[in-house]
């Protein structure tokens, strides 16, 4: 892409052969080094994903490492079916050994629903699997075209969907109504799917940007996230990822904020906390929540747009502890 060629997905195969050889020192020192510089720039939760190992012994490494060094993992066992395997056949490694051997080290599943990738079929077999060992579900969906991703994501009640590029009518419909339950002055009620938008990985493969705009206008709840993975995003910038949604995808610099901040702890269930694993409430700043926070250098958030790419954090605290 560098040399103006576009996406087409097959940057996964490489860095999975790269996660393979990498040893288990290596592997770790990358992603301190990768948190490390999120958290530099004002990330004071995060979520990381596996998808790099696609065979039961690398997914479940993944999984652990990821686990000593991430707030939350997501199993993403089902990101690519390996060169020369036969796709139902790794399917149900998916749903079987492999789901078994990260279990204890993950709290999320995900599936790439997309052609190319896992059908609609696949993907539902994956989630359903995934939901039945306890796991909470997230989806892939609609990055390379109308597909059937969303409204998967939708029907399965799943967190979020993420990257949601190419939406129709119905599908932007099905996101906001999955919110028609939910009170928003309280955070009580149905929840829905939040759809995370990805703005740096958008530019950085040549999509045509997620329709953020469209979808907070019908009601639809709306997370920005920075991606960061080497095939497609490789930046660990939030403030570049908001000043992107501010100049391109045409939101208000409150609008991207709330997506990166609220947005992101609704896309994790983590906006209210949970009583049952000591978690406190992530997201916004209220009494009771954990004091998570960022200090500007910089007159007001609008700055984060109107001065893209300037390292305006001064300090931050993660859990009332000054990382910076």
């Amino acid at each position: 892409r560098m040399a103006g060629e576009s996406y087409s997905a097959g940057g996964i195969a490489v860095t999975m052969e790269a996660t393979r050889r990498a040893s288990d020192f290596d592997l770790t020192r990358l992603a301190m080094a990768r948190v490390s510089e999120a958290v530099s720039q004002g990330t004071t939760y995060l979520e990381t994903k596996t998808g790099y190992g696609l065979d039961v012994e690398h997914e479940a490494r993944s999984a652990r490492i990821a686990s000593t060094v991430a707030d939350e993992v997501t199993y993403l066992g089902a990101h690519l079916v390996p060169a020369g395997t036969n796709a139902e056949a790794y399917t149900d490694l998916v749903c079987g050994p492999m789901l078994d051997a990260v279990r204890p080290y993950v709290r999320w599943a995900d599936v790439f629903c997309e052609e190319g990738a896992f059908t609609a079929e696949q993907s539902r077999r994956v989630l359903e699997a995934c939901r039945d060992a306890g796991l909470g579900i997230r989806v892939h969906g609609n990055q390379l075209g109308e597909g059937p991703g969303v409204q998967l994501a939708v029907e399965f009640g799943a967190a979020s969907v993420d990257h949601v590029n190419f939406l129709s009518e119905r599908d932007v419909a099905a996101l906001a109504d999955s919110w028609s339950g939910w009170n928003p002055e309280t955070g009580t009620g149905s929840r829905g799917t939040v759809a995370t938008c990805l703005p740096a990985c958008d530019l950085s493969t040549r999509q045509p940007l997620a329709p953020g705009r469209r979808l907070l206008d019908a009601g639809a709840q709306v997370a920005l996230a920075s991606n960061c993975n080497p095939g497609t995003s490789y930046t660990s910038s939030m403030a570049f990822n908001v000043a992107t949604a501010v100049l391109q995808m045409r939101l208000s610099v409150h609008e991207a904020v709330r997506a990166a901040t609220y947005g992101g702890a609704l896309a994790l269930h983590r906006e209210t906390g949970n009583d049952a694993d000591g978690e406190r409430a992530v997201g916004s700043v209220a009494v009771g929540h954990r004091a998570d926070l960022q200090m500007l250098n910089a007159p007001s958030a609008t700055h984060l747009a109107y001065r893209p790419g300037m390292p305006l954090t001064y300090a931050v605290w993660r859990a009332g502890v000054r990382a910076r």
